[in-house]
């Protein structure tokens, strides 16, 4: 295969895009391309090559989330040190702190609504109560009453059969989701089907578990019957990952009728579905996967969204049955949580804190999505009550990697479309804002005229 140094177009079968990423990926791992070396401008390259701009665009795309390339507003694109393993992103953060100038709406970012206060008496009166036990290794067995306080944090979603016996502790959601992966899976090259358009930490947590993703074509509901049937097929996978209630990150609502089908297709085929509620503060609309096939669905949960990203706290509620084979799988992997941590967080739950810090977060996390769909409402989007974040569908002539980096130029960081997709997925002229609370609300509306200032400005020329 020629090589992107001899300004060749490199010659194969599939998309270009992919086989211009091929090419530079060689170039880069050969040392042909060193680290800290400047590539050419997406509007140069293209015309030496003689492609769009956009196939240069979105195999700069690929590259940079491989953490083989990183880019800079105003420097151009350059190759990253590669002194870990680039089969996982890096990530290059731009500066967000007070006076930096720059809106983060990549991540949702809770409010202060008393969470420094509640988590420093939780400590005070935590201080009290360190004994020996302080000392020694935690144990699965340790945390039964933690696990019985999450039971009740979840008693009003509907989820089946639920007892402690069922809940495996982890540290943040995307720890429960590796846990989960390393009980589920098993032989040499598993697989797993995700949507087309996932959340990122399914296709990392997959890779570390050395498993294969095969992405499932979506409709306005989420994933398809028919093309998971299909890929059941085709490829025996063992794991289907879900957000059924908000896709993350299209904020599609699995209907019932959808949820009844995905399960019947899983039950046919001998497939476990975890089914991701990270998002999710408040019971659903819709009946939890979980509540109507327990024996294969395994539920993720965090406080992340809702009270604190900080404590790294998840979990998983297991089919039943299989808790005790999960929390093994802990066991073997980290012993347990930490003990201040478990402490932590058994405290706010037993004083009600949590619930309380919840309520006044989504108070005021709802009020700023409000602010935002007022704001972008004459553009195609879409979004749900209590969710917080919106996909926002870009006008034509646009395209997700494009309009993020202009973005950035004017002071607000997105997610792009390209970010969600697997390697080799159709990427949608779309990107997702998550609700940024934590910022004065004037920050909020400047970066949201910024966006509606941009968004009917598409450039003529992609080579932007």
């Amino acid at each position: 295969m020629n090589t992107i140094s001899e300004l060749l177009l490199p010659v194969g079968d599939g998309p270009k895009y992919l086989l211009l990423a091929q090419a530079l990926r060689q170039d880069i791992r050969s040392g042909a391309r060193p680290a800290g070396d400047r590539l050419p401008t997406v509007r140069d390259l293209a015309w030496r090559l003689k492609v769009t701009p956009g196939t240069v665009a979105r195999a700069y795309a690929v590259l940079t989330e491989e953490g083989l390339l990183h880019a800079t507003v105003g420097r151009g694109t350059f190759v990253a040190k590669q002194t870990q393993d680039t089969t996982l992103p890096t990530y290059d953060e731009p500066d967000t702190s007070p006076g930096a100038g720059l809106l983060d709406m990549r991540s949702p970012h809770l409010p202060e609504v008393g969470q420094s206060g509640a988590i420093s008496t939780a400590l005070r009166r935590m201080s009290d109560a360190v004994g020996r036990n302080w000392i020694d290794y935690t144990t699965q067995t340790g945390e039964a009453p933690l696990r019985a306080a999450v039971c009740d944090w979840l008693s009003a979603r509907p989820l089946g059969p639920l007892s402690p016996d069922d809940v495996m502790l982890a540290q943040g959601g995307q720890n429960a989701l590796r846990l989960v992966l390393d009980t589920c899976l098993s032989g040499d090259r598993p697989v797993i089907l995700l949507e087309e358009l996932a959340y990122p930490g399914f296709r990392y947590a997959a890779k570390l578990a050395r498993a294969e993703v095969v992405g499932v074509e979506m409709d306005a509901e989420g994933m398809r019957p028919d093309a998971l049937e299909a890929a059941c097929l085709r490829h025996a996978p063992q794991v289907i990952c879900l957000a059924p209630e908000a896709q993350n990150p299209t904020a599609a609502h699995m209907s019932l009728p959808r949820r009844t089908a995905i399960i019947a297709i899983a039950r046919r085929y001998d497939v476990q579905i975890i089914e991701d509620e990270c998002y999710l503060a408040y019971p659903g609309t819709s009946p939890s996967l979980r509540s109507m096939a327990p024996e294969l669905v395994w539920y993720v949960g965090s406080l992340s969204k809702s009270v604190s990203a900080a404590l790294r706290f998840g979990y998983a509620i297991c089919p039943p049955g299989k808790g005790e084979a999960a929390r093994m799988v802990a066991q073997h992997t980290g012993f347990a949580l930490p003990l201040p941590l478990s402490a932590l967080c058994l405290d706010l739950f037993e004083t009600g804190e949590a619930a309380r810090l919840r309520d006044r977060a989504q108070a005021e996390m709802s009020a700023r999505l409000d602010i935002m769909v007022a704001a972008l409402g004459d553009f195609d989007m879409r979004w749900q009550p209590g969710i917080a974040f919106v996909w926002l569908r870009l006008p034509a002539g646009w395209r997700a990697s494009n309009f993020t980096r202009m973005a950035e130029e004017a002071g607000v960081l997105l997610r792009p479309a390209d970010l969600y997709a697997l390697n080799q997925g159709r990427v949608p002229r779309a990107v997702r804002l998550a609700v940024p609370a934590h910022v004065p609300l004037g920050d909020l509306r400047a970066g949201l005229a910024a966006i509606q200032r941009l968004l009917p400005r598409a450039p003529a020329d992609m080579a932007v």
